[in-house]
């Protein structure tokens, strides 16, 4: 199944803006965090929903120094998926999650150049949201997903260009 290509869900509900950043360092590895919430062994990238009137761009820089506590300054937008790319939740999240108002993300990607140093990654932010972190290889990031985000890392990767 594509992702990018416009969808509906059985459930009726929509599909709620997001974005999601592939955060790389100098080594070409890729920052992932563990969920707070997470009952899963999954490793997520930064990523998180678009607010009313935000642009994509605006939105990832403001979720990766919330999620992350990485500073605008230090990492620079270098590419964009030129199209949205959804994943559903699974069935038995759909009407739990974000106060049952969305059926999964459609979420714009952007690679981004991480100019800081590992001691300017500070996640015990206001509101944490992961437990750990670590640079993952490109490689890696599918199998370390939850199962219903693997496709989407599959074709953020691709359209991104990262191996």
């Amino acid at each position: 199944m594509i992702t990018t290509l416009p969808r509906t869900h059985p459930s009726g509900l929509p599909y709620r803006p997001g974005v999601g950043a592939l955060l790389l360092n100098s080594a070409g590895r890729v920052f992932v965090g563990q969920r707070l919430d997470a009952k899963l062994e999954a490793w997520q990238m930064p990523q998180g929903g678009i607010d009313d009137g935000e642009d994509p761009a605006t939105a990832m820089i403001r979720e990766l120094e919330e999620e992350t506590g990485v500073i605008p300054a230090l990492a620079r937008i270098t590419r964009e998926t030129p199209d949205w790319h959804h994943y559903d939740l699974p069935d038995e999240m759909v009407g739990t999650i974000w106060r049952g108002r969305y059926c999964g993300q459609r979420q714009k990607w952007f690679t981004m150049e991480f100019l800081g140093q590992d001691a300017d990654v500070n996640i015990a932010t206001p509101h944490p949201e992961f437990k750990a972190w670590r640079w993952a290889e490109p490689g890696e990031l599918v199998d370390l997903a939850v199962p219903f985000k693997r496709e989407l890392y599959t074709d953020v990767l691709a359209a991104l260009g990262v191996k």
